[in-house]
């Protein structure tokens, strides 16, 4: 009988599995980063206080998923906020107790207790991994399922434009960055994808190991982990093969390192400066940046493959070896502002609150025309 009794055994108890040695890019790691969760935006605290009259119609908006600690967005909040559009936010990491209404026969929402219509949705940063429930519990995955789902039909939705479009950029991992940046004629390192990298050598010397997937995991919700480029010492790697692939590549001693954004069709760059590959993270004070022209024969390639991606708003992050540009890999999710307080300007954050502004006013004139 089912639930009566005592519980018969499977068999014989199963041997320990031994222990997998620590992967490559978590050895010696020390990188990580508290996200604070809260109320950070300045257009939601003002309607939370009831200081903006509601007139009962729907607010044409600027949709964005993001995160609490996503400051890039705080601060486009405050610079919508002065040119009179209306910014409304979905936090991953405050979205369980989200008063939200989504209509499927026409492209509004209701967002605590405000009725909105979204003209443009940005998706930055709005990583489940953030969200503070228990993956493991059958209500956290339940969580996780629904706001996968939904988050996902949000920024895929046709009744609105969207930054970055997921659909485009979906599948645009370092791997296809890499063949795409070739057949635009840019130079890349020699790279191999393998579990085996203490066997790999992608152009005969010295490598760097790099992650194929995030530079940031987070395995409690609000807790981030770095996986930055290393240098590949086999005396480490050994045979063993690694948990899951990684990036092998060509080591290629750089004159200096160049961030290039991507703002509609503007490009803003900064040469930087550092003596290791993860210095930007694990030792950003030292890290030199200061802005530079974009040679106008680079600035082509890198429109061109901005506009092939349908990239509105991205990083691209580029070596200088021997006066050539060697492509390393373009940033969706880039963040601007630890540059601009390095260099000391508001180049791109001007760029991008007055392309947002833009874009909003010639979607809202549109949808007014209809």
């Amino acid at each position: 009988m089912i639930g009566a009794g005592r519980a018969q055994s499977d068999g014989p108890p199963q041997p320990m599995l031994p222990a997998r040695p620590t992967p490559l890019l978590l050895q010696g790691q020390d990188y990580v980063f508290r996200a604070p969760s809260g109320c950070y935006d300045f257009q939601e605290q003002i309607h939370r206080l009831e200081m903006v009259e509601d007139t009962g119609e729907p607010s044409p908006c600027v949709l964005v998923l993001a995160r609490s600690a996503d400051m890039e967005m705080n601060e486009l909040s405050i610079a919508l906020a002065e040119r009179g559009i209306r910014m409304a936010r979905i936090d991953v990491d405050r979205c369980l107790d989200l008063a939200l209404t989504i209509y499927t026969d026409t492209p509004l929402i209701e967002l605590n207790r405000w009725l909105l219509r979204p003209l443009l949705v940005w998706r930055r940063h709005f990583e489940l991994a953030a969200m503070p429930v228990d993956p493991r519990t059958i209500s956290g995955a339940y969580a996780l399922d629904q706001w996968n789902t939904v988050a996902g039909w949000l920024t895929e939705r046709t009744e609105w434009a969207h930054v970055n479009p997921a659909r485009a950029t979906g599948h645009l991992n370092r791997l296809t960055q890499l063949s795409d940046a070739a057949a635009f004629g840019l130079r890349t390192p020699r790279t191999a994808v393998t579990t085996q990298p203490g066997r790999s050598r992608p152009g005969g010397g010295q490598c760097i190991v790099k992650t194929a997937g995030r530079h940031l995991v987070e395995p409690r919700p609000g807790v981030q982990h770095g996986l930055f480029p290393r240098p590949l010492d086999t005396s480490r790697a050994g045979d063993v093969p690694e948990a899951a692939p990684v990036i092998v590549q060509q080591y290629l001693a750089a004159d200096t390192e160049l961030r290039v954004f991507v703002v509609g069709d503007k490009l803003i760059g900064y040469q930087v400066d550092k003596y290791d590959p993860a210095q930007l993270w694990v030792d950003p004070d030292n890290v030199s940046v200061r802005p530079t022209d974009v040679p106008p024969g680079l600035a082509d390639r890198l429109l061109a493959l901005a506009r092939h991606w349908r990239l509105q708003v991205a990083a691209f992050d580029l070596l200088v070896v021997d006066g050539e540009h060697v492509f390393l890999e373009v940033n969706v999710n880039c963040d601007w502002r630890w540059f601009e307080h390095r260099a000391g300007d508001t180049d791109v954050s001007d760029a991008v609150h007055g392309w947002v502004a833009v874009r909003f006013g010639e979607l809202l004139a549109a949808d007014r025309g209809r």
